[in-house]
């Protein structure tokens, strides 16, 4: 279709400004608009932003590395046919960071993901990834949405939000969202949405659409969204749990087979290699100031380094393949939290998996009940961050499935939060970063 047509469209449709964002290695959403008469340009040339984005910091400092600086430029390309309404007047798409000459920047973490697609279909696996999101709705003020005692996905605290809700509802179908379920959630004035799989590039390009979306709809209803891993001291943190499937000619690699729960031995080994490099990855999961204060046994967080069939303690829940699963046998990596930059946890999760297949590696002994309460209890992951960051850091198993850029860079942002944030008290650091991954 030509871009002149795509604009009248969008002009028709009432779109104002086009959008385009990245997510930064903070996991911050950051974003350049244009008049949609622009739209061409913003496809064909892009729009300029300093390299330093990448090391923008969820305090709006800048975590500068020797090859990261003030040096340079990069530019925001959208592909019009990614568009998505996600606010009155306001269409949006997913950006690639690429060079001048358009091909991809080593700080782009969509493309590095897209190479991940490419390495699945050269294996001849095809992918699916769905995820959860976990947010925490607020009062103008940030404080608590609501003084009322919580009921943990009770009829009245989601009801007491229903204008919201179906807000959100209908924003998420104009913005062609594939939401599956919304309900309240454990955690007071906490809600999750939960997003159908599809293929990893569009999975995650949904998740980034979908923070938007949310944090839209509840402003328009007085409130706020946070997505901070923990958005106040002692209470409830925010997951973002992605689930993978994974399969080959003959099916899925978590089914028909003659493993634990039906897996393949191909399935088996996948896990084992999510597991496996769980304490080299984990800066990327869940590696900013406020994770580990979730990262925690009894959180249902997935402290412990094991699996287990549908064990909500276990880092990786085993879902097999039963009437109840209508999208078939997957695991769900239940470490992951809102801090991290979407596209890379996915990149982690999948190349981690393909190198546990590669590598033939068995699978551990399952874990079907509380890690903690185990004759032989599993490990708990380190989550000093400290420790989490030094490890991602040195890691070679980092070094293989990321890029030296992007190491380097996520590495700064993540020493920025433990140089400005690691001394103050917890109560202090949420207040602070309560709203520093809203969008």
């Amino acid at each position: 279709m030509p871009l002149s047509q795509d604009v009248e469209e969008l002009r028709a449709r009432g779109v104002a400004l086009v959008a385009g964002s990245i997510t930064d290695l903070a996991g911050v959403t950051r974003a350049k608009y244009v008049p949609v008469r622009r739209l061409e340009s913003f496809q064909r040339a892009g729009m300029g932003v300093s390299p330093s984005w990448s090391v923008f910091c969820v305090d709006s400092g800048i975590a500068f590395t020797p090859n990261i600086g003030v040096d340079g430029d990069l530019r925001i390309r959208i592909d019009p046919a990614d568009l998505r309404l996600v606010d009155d007047g306001v269409a949006w798409a997913p950006g690639d960071l690429t060079a001048q000459e358009g091909t991809p920047a080593d700080l782009c973490t969509r493309s590095l993901l897209k190479r991940v697609e490419e390495d699945l279909a050269a294996r001849g696996l095809t992918a699916l990834v769905g995820a959860e999101l976990e947010c925490t709705m607020l009062a103008a003020d940030a404080g608590h949405a609501s003084a009322d005692p919580w009921s943990p996905y009770g009829v009245r605290t989601s009801l007491d939000h229903s204008a919201f809700l179906v807000d959100l509802a209908e924003a998420a179908e104009r913005a062609e969202l594939t939401i599956e379920q919304i309900h309240t959630e454990y955690g007071h004035d906490q809600l999750e949405v939960s997003i159908a799989p599809t293929t990893p590039v569009a999975a995650v390009d949904t998740v980034a659409a979908a923070r938007i979306v949310i944090g839209r709809a509840a402003a328009r209803h007085g409130l706020r969204i946070s997505f901070s891993p923990v958005p106040f001291e002692g209470e409830a943190g925010n997951g973002a749990h992605l689930h993978l499937s994974l399969a080959d000619g003959d099916g899925s690699l978590f089914s028909g087979g003659e493993g634990p729960h039906g897996m393949r031995a191909a399935g088996a080994s996948a896990i084992a290699g999510v597991l496996q490099t769980l304490p080299d990855l984990l800066g990327v999961y869940a590696g900013s100031v406020l994770s580990s204060a979730r990262l925690k046994p009894g959180n249902w967080a997935g402290a412990a380094q094991c699996w287990g069939l549908e064990n909500r303690e276990a880092a990786v829940r085993f879902i097999a393949a039963t009437p109840g699963t209508p999208h078939g046998a997957n695991i769900e990596l239940k470490l992951i939290d809102p801090s991290a930059n979407p596209y890379l946890a996915a990149v982690a999760f999948i190349g981690s998996a393909l190198r546990g297949i590669d590598q033939g590696l068995d699978l551990s002994t399952e874990v079907p009940k509380d890690p903690s309460k185990a004759t032989e209890p599993p490990p708990m992951l380190q989550t000093d961050q400290q420790t989490v960051i030094k490890a991602l850091e040195t890691s070679p198993v980092a070094a293989e499935l990321l890029s030296p850029s992007i190491i380097e860079g996520l590495v700064a942002v993540r020493r920025y939060e433990i140089t400005t944030y690691g001394d103050r008290p917890l109560a202090e650091t949420t207040q602070a970063l309560r709203l520093a991954w809203s969008c």
